[in-house]
């Protein structure tokens, strides 16, 4: 059977909108571009007069900056955005679009009708990290068809910037027709600066992006590239250059213009596009999201105490614990500092289930801290809780509670055609995929509880329709994975790949990426078995899958962004087996399940997100 292929919408109006932003600034400029000679081996001049043995080709812009400036007003203008004011300081542009609205394919796009319109052929889209690069790399890939029927088989190259092949320069810089390098910044951020006549070569710390290549005729590729005067796209510019370094970085390729993409930009230039997460909810251009929290507190009908420091410093003696106390008419958990004596009946507000906790003893010994009290058995060591609910029980409920939801959206989805996948964010790949004494891999804690949870719950009544004869057993096995960073490690006598936990930025996440990006299309197939994918941190940004429709968090953050970086992974609209998107929120609908640190529902909102209510 034939891969399933995403389809492309060649007219989704907001899309064009955007599209439409960015030709505007270049309006009444003429189909034209620059020439220049590279030079021949041994030469080292790349703008010799003679002896060439390549002729370069570069963007071009005839228009003044006046005129660009009455053009963005005007672009400025029909979006409804603050115009920008003379002189114009920069050619730096801001295109701001929700997550999950199609920016890496407005951006593609953009490329095509700017060479259409005004003859421009070189263009880089700088990315911060590796997961981005990967993702821009499949999106290229997978819209090839796409494009090449939109513009009449127009011919075009990408690549992705390879330090260990530098030569590709050569030929993005000589090739008359439209060029397409993705390149990470960490690629050309070190040692753009030349070292001055005389002085220690600093260039041995420089990337190699800046060094002198014989390849290249002695030339350093970054010279190649400048002198194409190329079209930046930067995407997640908040992420790309917040340094001054990586601003100078910027520079050094000497752009004739940069246009930034992103759903959070930090810094605004000449703003000429916006579709925010309002307006993309509003619109039915993302999934709407609906936030379903397991509570810490178990109906609190127990006296939750957890001890969270001791402090012998000062008289008297104190500890700070953590109790339910009430607030507004309802129990919060709360944080209090206690002495001995201390009621936390009453500190509690009242609430009965603290009946006869008096503070007795408050023991500072290092390694052995604890409080008791004086008519309660209870000794709660320091880290330790009495009356709250185990972590491990906690976790396990979230992992049943998401297959079940999972597999009732199997239930109403699977007749449309629509493929049903669950993603789950990990606090340790080791609690996944461990690894014994010989160095073979063995389920973790979270694989053994998904496997026998799905037996269960797949068994019910209710699933039989999707199910029928298949053996449970075996296909609870079949149906999670996990994408992971690997490692190359001995144990024992063999010399072993195992997974690992990493930030999802390093060359050691390349595995997971490949893995994944390779994988995008045919997990949206019901060919494949693969439904629930685990992730430690690979999969924050850069990937998503149109038909992730329940995200569970089994690990700790606080962090709002970070939280945002998950949930993206499921905006997108979800598609059926021929690849078309479905509209309408009646599909469209993303579970994100987490615990509840905190008692109050309210905290639960998708204002804690960021997100549209």
């Amino acid at each position: 059977m034939a891969a399933m292929k995403i389809q492309f919408s060649s007219d989704l109006d907001y899309q064009q909108d955007a599209i439409s932003a960015i030709t505007g600034v270049f309006d009444g400029q003429k189909v034209c571009n620059s020439r220049f000679t590279v030079a021949a081996p041994g030469k080292g001049d790349l703008f010799a007069a003679s002896e060439f043995s390549d002729l370069g080709i570069g963007n071009r812009l005839q228009l003044l900056n006046d005129d660009l400036l009455e053009n963005i007003q005007a672009v400025q203008l029909a979006n409804g955005l603050k115009e920008s004011s003379a002189p114009l300081a920069n050619r730096d542009f801001t295109i701001e679009m929700e997550t999950g609205t199609g920016k890496t394919y407005v951006y593609l796009r953009s490329i095509f009708e700017l060479n259409q319109q005004f003859g421009f052929t070189k263009f880089i889209i700088v990315v911060p990290s590796v997961a981005i690069k990967e993702g821009v790399y499949k999106t290229l890939q997978i819209t090839e068809d796409h494009f090449k029927n939109l513009y009449t088989n127009i011919r075009y190259d990408y690549f992705v910037y390879d330090s260990a092949k530098r030569e590709q320069v050569r030929s993005f810089a000589t090739n008359d027709y439209v060029q397409i390098m993705v390149i990470n910044i960490d690629a050309f951020r070190k040692g753009f600066e030349s070292p001055d006549e005389g002085a220690i070569d600093l260039s041995k710390n420089a990337n190699l992006i800046h060094r002198p290549d014989d390849r290249l005729s002695g030339m350093k590729p970054i010279e190649f590239i400048k002198s194409t005067n190329p079209i930046l796209i930067i995407d997640e510019p908040q992420s790309v250059d917040t340094t001054a370094k990586s601003k100078e970085a910027i520079k050094s390729l000497n752009p004739l213009c940069t246009f930034r993409f992103s759903a959070t930009h930090i810094e605004k230039h000449h703003q000429l596009y916006k579709l925010d997460s309002i307006d993309a909810y509003e619109r039915k251009l993302v999934k709407q999201i609906e936030v379903a929290s397991l509570e810490m507190g178990d109906s609190h009908n127990n006296a939750y105490i957890k001890l969270l420091k001791v402090d012998n410093k000062k008289s008297p003696i104190t500890a700070e614990i953590e109790i339910d106390v009430i607030h507004n008419g309802k129990a919060d958990r709360i944080k209090k500092k206690v002495k001995s004596g201390d009621d936390l009946l009453e500190i509690s507000g009242g609430r009965e289930v603290y009946d006869g906790y008096v503070v007795n003893d408050i023991y500072c010994a290092s390694g052995d801290e604890y409080i008791d009290f004086t008519s309660k058995p209870d000794v709660i060591r320091l880290g330790e809780n009495v009356g709250g609910v185990d972590e491990d029980t906690l976790k396990r409920l979230q992992v049943r509670k998401t297959i079940e939801e999972h597999l009732e959206k199997e239930l109403l989805l699977n007749p449309m055609g629509i493929k049903v996948l669950s993603l789950f964010f990990i606090d340790r790949v080791a609690n996944y995929r461990a690894y014994d004494a010989e160095g073979n891999a063995v389920k973790g804690k979270y694989a053994q509880w998904f496997e026998e949870e799905y037996k269960t719950i797949a068994a019910k009544p209710k699933f039989k329709s999707l199910f029928g004869e298949v053996d449970l057993e075996t296909l609870a096995t079949e149906i999670h994975n996990g994408y992971f960073a690997t490692d190359k490690k001995r144990i024992g006598t063999k010399s072993v790949e195992i997974l690992k936990d990493s930030s999802g930025s390093t060359a050691a996440d390349d595995s997971a990426y490949n893995l994944i990006m390779k994988d995008k299309e045919k997990l949206l197939s019901f060919d494949s078995k693969l439904r629930f994918i685990f992730s430690h941190s690979a999969l924050r940004e850069g990937w998503d899958n149109p038909n992730v429709f329940q995200i569970c968090t089994l690990n700790e953050s606080t962090s709002v962004i970070k939280k945002r970086q998950e949930i993206g992974r499921g905006m997108r609209l979800a598609v059926n087996q021929q690849g078309e998107r479905i509209h309408g929120f009646e599909v469209n609908t993303l579970t994100a399940k987490r615990k509840s640190r905190g008692l109050a529902p309210e905290l639960d909102s998708l204002q804690w997100l960021g997100l549209p209510l």
